[in-house]
């Protein structure tokens, strides 16, 4: 028996829309990533960018349990001396609601160049309108 490779440029890859509505994080972020790997398919293939389009909406009504939208928090640094800031998910949702997803969808997909390429396949909105509608996006449940 062979095994077959497909290549990158050969393989089939569809849009989906993920609605993250009242949804937890981890759930949306997991399956997103799951779907942007491509694991689901046959042509798996972990070195190759061979997974689909992911759109996620209502990003900014993501739901998080327990006491986690005021203990949870997230670190940056701008570079400089002393530069470290930390802002709740409370903050970050209000003032930036696509960051929790993305941070959470990053920390799901391999490090390194593969990561980046496939970081370039999601995309996020807050509201539920998304410009992607020319590429009849399948919606997938969580």
């Amino acid at each position: 028996m062979k095994t077959i490779f497909l290549k990158e440029q050969e393989a089939v890859r569809n849009w989906y829309v993920i609605d993250a509505a009242d949804k937890p994080l981890g759930r949306v972020a997991a399956k997103a990533a799951s779907v942007l790997r491509g694991k689901d398919k046959v042509s798996y293939t972990p070195n190759q960018e061979m997974g689909d389009f992911v759109v996620i909406i209502n990003a900014d009504k993501v739901a998080v349990t327990g006491n986690k939208a005021k203990g949870k928090i997230y670190y940056h640094h701008t570079g400089y001396i002393g530069g470290m800031k930390a802002n709740s998910f409370e903050k970050t949702i209000e003032r930036h609601p696509e960051a929790p997803l993305m941070e959470a969808i990053k920390g799901m997909i391999p490090n390194g160049r593969l990561g980046r390429r496939l970081l370039t396949n999601v995309k996020i909105y807050a509201g539920a309108e998304h410009p992607h509608t020319a590429q009849n996006p399948q919606p997938l449940e969580v």
